[in-house]
């Protein structure tokens, strides 16, 4: 905690300062008229003039405009001059730190807040309601239960501030049980305890229960509705955030900053660059401030959807940029494969005098992922704590791993794994075994996947990846004894999906996909792709179909998979010439990569694809990947 002394606490003597000489009081405003004006002060230097004038007629002490003083400074932002009010007060009574407490809370001293409440109790002055609807604001979720036993004894836990205040702890604690106890035990229910009870749901995961309780509210405001958008978007339902903000507009709701960020994830999610685009054009039209935290979802938005050129148009605009702008724009530019760019950026980031953090070193090294730039990763690796006073993380020896594996410095990658000095996660040997897989060392990629499953990091990834690395050595009994035992325990491979949004609708697709009302013409188009780059040339890479077919079966299943249905349904589906976007969540196949070359050089459009791990750019038979990836 900080003090500082605004004005002294003996003024000098009147003789040797005329202007502090006390005046007449005659006409001088009483208490009541200087509480009127603490109160309708607006500025920090009008607050000014009010305390000068308190210590000139001898009022610094007065109890009542001394509260209502230091209130007006936390609300002014002056928090110094609040806690140097406080400080001077003899005997501080409840409101004195209450009030104290909350400004501190507000501006996130949480520490500092949790110290002035024990000072509190050590002065035996007793909480009040506002004391635990203000002081639970900083407290995680073991402080916060030890503050709901103190409420209880105090006969406080049923007011709707302190109940709501308390959900609000249970929610970001994740402690489902505590809230739904509280929640059914409070005798009123407000909007805000209801939201509050909703975000727990939501943090938890439980959207469907947090739906019922939503759909149940009569009167909902904007935060009710933010929470229930945020709560799909953030687990893995994006289309329904979508569909449930179009119906916060139809009930004349007006969004604001928080809605953009939640909704423009759920546009980078699935790839909805129409949906995105409508809502950069709604918010500038709507009166929403594009602040800086908005500005970034717009660019990780923009990014995700495949135009970086409309993200650094976003990012150019933003008068005060933090680090979370620049480490967006740079991410950006690292899964699109444009290294050099991102590394230019993070460059001038830093030259700036902006400070890297974690994620700006993550995004710099996939940047050098993504191309193979190996000394350079390797030169940022090993600086990171000297340069950037950053200990490597889980995440950076992630980013490392796939650099060197990719290269085909696999040695070098597994002793890197071995030797490092925090602990190894299912991430991290993914890649290592993905590298494997790669370059087709079976024996590395064994010892590996073994040890995963000695140390219970496998999950359905580990077998596939084993799988895949057994195929394509055409160990098709090492792939049936894998498959075995993914059955005998209940592992599940995740099934691809490609998505592609046309006319502000996103359409999605799996392998075979034959449920879409224009199946017809998307198989028909697919015939006619099948004709026009084998008249090109192209021979399908049957020994990319990792299963033990026939020539004819393999060739059969290759022409199906959900990235091409996607592209047919774009080219049948939009004007000639016009971009066709897809999102896919693995990672595209290599024979899906040959045909989007060539039907990109044939119809020349462009064609942009976002799998798992990064941008392609099709464009007039090449690929933005340089067929690295």
């Amino acid at each position: 905690m900080y003090s500082v002394a605004l004005f002294p606490i003996n003024p000098p003597p009147a003789a040797s300062n005329p202007a502090c000489r006390p005046s007449s009081t005659a006409n001088s405003p009483g208490p009541e008229k200087l509480a009127a004006l603490i109160d309708k002060s607006k500025s920090a230097n009008q607050l000014y003039q009010i305390h000068a004038f308190l210590y000139r007629h001898n009022l610094s002490d007065h109890q009542i405009l001394s509260f209502k003083l230091q209130r007006s400074y936390s609300a002014a932002g002056r928090l110094d001059h609040s806690l140097s009010i406080f400080r001077q007060t003899q005997t501080p009574d409840v409101f004195f730190y209450s009030s104290i407490i909350h400004a501190h809370a507000l501006h996130n001293l949480h520490k500092d807040a949790l110290l002035l409440y024990v000072q509190m109790l050590s002065d035996n002055v007793t909480p009040n309601t506002f004391t635990f609807s203000s002081i639970l604001r900083s407290c995680r979720l073991q402080a916060g239960k030890a503050l709901h036993g103190q409420a209880t004894k105090l006969g406080l836990e049923s007011d709707t501030y302190v109940s709501t205040s308390l959900l609000d702890v249970y929610a970001k604690g994740e402690d489902m049980e505590s809230a739904r106890k509280l929640f059914d035990s409070m005798p009123e229910r407000s909007l805000v305890s209801l939201t509050a009870m909703i975000t727990c749901y939501a943090k938890c995961g439980m959207v469907r229960e947090a739906r019922v309780l939503f759909d149940g509210l009569q009167d909902k405001d904007v935060i009710c509705w933010n929470v229930m958008i945020d709560g799909y978007v953030q687990f893995g339902s994006p289309n329904e955030g979508l569909s449930l903000f179009k119906q916060m507009l139809r009930a004349k709701v007006k969004p604001n900053e928080a809605t953009m960020v939640a909704v423009l994830s759920a546009c980078a999610q699935i790839g909805a660059l129409e949906s995105g685009r409508w809502l950069h054009w709604y918010a500038e039209n709507h009166g929403i401030d594009i602040n800086v935290r908005v500005a970034t979802s717009f660019i990780d938005m923009y990014c995700k959807c495949g135009s970086l050129e409309e993200a650094r148009l976003v990012f150019e605009r933003i008068t005060h940029k933090d680090v979370v702008a620049w480490n967006s724009m740079i991410v950006g530019y690292a899964m699109h494969g444009l290294s050099d760019v991102a590394l230019q950026l993070f460059d001038e980031m830093c030259r700036l005098g902006y400070k890297p953090t974690d994620i700006t070193l993550i995004g710099v090294l996939n940047a050098c992922g993504h191309s193979g730039l190996v000394r350079e990763g390797r030169e940022i690796f090993s600086s990171m704590a000297r340069t950037y006073g950053i200990e490597p993380k889980v995440e950076h020896y992630g980013c490392m791993v796939n650099l060197l594996g990719r290269a085909g410095y696999l040695e070098e990658a597994y002793d890197l794994v071995k030797n490092m000095e925090v602990e190894q996660d299912a991430v991290l040997w993914g890649a290592l075994l993905g590298a494997c897989k790669i370059h087709g060392n079976v024996a590395l990629g064994e010892e590996i996947a073994g040890l995963m499953m000695r140390q219970n990091l496998e999950n359905s990834g580990t077998y596939v990846l084993l799988s895949n690395l057994y195929a394509k050595a055409n160990n098709w009994e090492g792939v049936a004894k894998v498959r075995t035992m993914m059955r005998d325990g209940g592992v599940e491979k995740e099934h691809g999906c490609s998505s592609i949004e046309v006319n502000n609708r996103v359409h999605e697709f799996v392998a075979g996909d034959s449920w879409h009302p224009r199946s017809k013409d998307i198989h028909m188009m697919l015939e006619e792709m099948n004709a026009w780059v084998k008249a090109q040339g192209y021979t399908p890479r049957t020994d990319t179909v990792l299963h033990d077919l026939g020539e004819e079966e393999k060739e059969k299943s290759l022409g199906v998979h959900s990235e091409k249905l996607a592209m047919a349904f774009g080219l049948i589906s939009t004007e000639p010439g016009a971009t066709i976007r897809i999102v896919k969540n693995l990672r595209v196949c290599s024979d899906c990569h040959d045909v989007m070359k060539l039907v990109s050089k044939i119809t020349r459009r462009t064609i942009v694809m976002r799998d798992r791990n990064r941008f392609h750019h099709f464009e007039n038979g090449s690929c933005s990947c340089g067929d690295y990836w």
